[in-house]
């Protein structure tokens, strides 16, 4: 009797879920549909599926080609190499000979005024300046400024419409982020190179005077230099300068600097014609453990020890002497010799300092004002 009520039960429950089942189709015949394409997960639509031609289409309107040419003269050489024919005739020479030397590099379009940021180098001592952007004929430009101290300078093309560029920033730039060269390699044309940020903060290279180095394998080469270094959307994080080389050619070792400090310096330039930097009229070197050990200080003593102070120079006008060591400015602790070089550079000439010095064990303030740093000094 128990098994005719269960196979009842269960005759009952097939023919329920059957009769659902029908009446759900009925109703709703969708829910047999496959599914739609908006209901499956997007792939990812950036870097990963398509690369970074978009962000090359959208900077490399703004890369523009420099190029450049200065005469040189070539002294006369002697007719007679014979001292003693030179003696009895005298030394007549050869007339002096006029070269033109041709030189290209890169620039980055800042603004719709003409103005480009490149490289000090690519247009020093230059006679004659052209740049050339795709599908137009070139046309001259002038130097509105330069900086050698970090190997930057403005040029203003002449009534060239021209793409300003994005500027990103360059203190957000992370080691291992993805990059892109673009410049006029070896006069090829424009090129597109992509690597990654290898490190930042490069400095004591010996390139400039003042070094914040990007590094990249991004291969740089001849003709890259004042080009754009750009981040996968597209903006430009740096301006190409150097590279390492042995041979001449990219071995994978490429430094850019900042857009950072190119935009502080660039907009110096604009506005004054050069950079205003402060100066102290002192240098130094880092006080590291052993340096300290050896000037009988606990080898945890940090500071910049000054090796020079210039005579007359506020530094020495302030009473600072060769071997004192600085401590700290405007309250805060010193953490290198470049960063208080830095530091003291930025300072607007006529501004007051306080530094905290140590001579041998004992610590003093001391004020100062700082002036305009001078061309041409280290």
């Amino acid at each position: 009797m128990n098994f005719q009520r269960l196979l009842a039960f269960f005759f009952t429950s097939v023919v329920t879920g059957l009769a659902a089942a029908y009446l759900a189709l009925t109703l709703w015949p969708q829910l047999l549909a496959p599914p739609s394409a908006s209901s499956i997960p997007a792939p990812p639509s950036n870097e990963d599926n398509r690369g970074w031609a978009d962000a090359v289409a959208f900077a490399e309107p703004s890369v523009v080609n420099i190029y450049t040419s200065k005469i040189t003269r070539e002294e006369g050489k002697p007719l007679f190499e014979n001292p003693l024919v030179q003696h009895y005739f005298g030394d007549p020479r050869s007339k002096p000979r006029l070269h033109r030397q041709n030189n290209l590099g890169s620039g980055v379009v800042v603004d719709r005024n003409g103005y480009i940021l490149t490289n000090h180098h690519v247009v020093k001592d230059a006679d004659d300046i052209f740049i050339g952007a795709d599908g137009q004929a070139q046309v001259p430009a002038r130097v509105v400024g330069t900086d050698p101290d970090t190997d930057l300078a403005v040029i203003q093309a002449a009534g060239k419409d021209l793409l300003p560029a994005n500027l990103g920033k360059s203190s957000q730039l992370r080691v291992g982020d993805v990059v892109l060269a673009i410049g006029n390699p070896f006069g090829v044309g424009k090129t597109v190179t992509q690597g990654i940020i290898s490190a930042k903060g490069r400095h004591e290279l010996g390139l400039a005077t003042f070094e914040d180095f990007i590094q990249t394998d991004a291969a740089i080469n001849q003709g890259n230099s004042g080009g754009a270094l750009i981040n996968t959307e597209g903006e430009v994080v740096g301006i190409n300068t150097a590279i390492i080389s042995n041979s001449g050619g990219s071995h994978g070792i490429g430094f850019a600097i900042p857009i950072d400090l190119a935009k502080q310096v660039m907009e110096q330039i604009i506005r004054h014609g050069r950079v205003i930097r402060g100066w102290i009229g002192a240098s130094g070197q880092d006080l590291v453990p052993l340096l300290a050990r050896s000037l009988g200080l606990p080898e945890d003593t940090r500071g910049v020890l000054l090796s020079g102070v210039l005579e007359g120079g506020p530094a020495d006008q302030a009473g600072i002497e060769p071997g004192d060591i600085i401590r700290s400015i405007n309250g805060e602790a010193v953490s290198s010799a470049q960063a208080v070089m830095n530091q003291i550079a930025t300072a607007s000439p006529g501004t007051s300092m306080d530094l905290t010095i140590l001579c041998g064990d004992q610590s003093f303030p001391v004020q100062l004002i700082v002036s305009e740093r001078p061309r041409d000094v280290d």
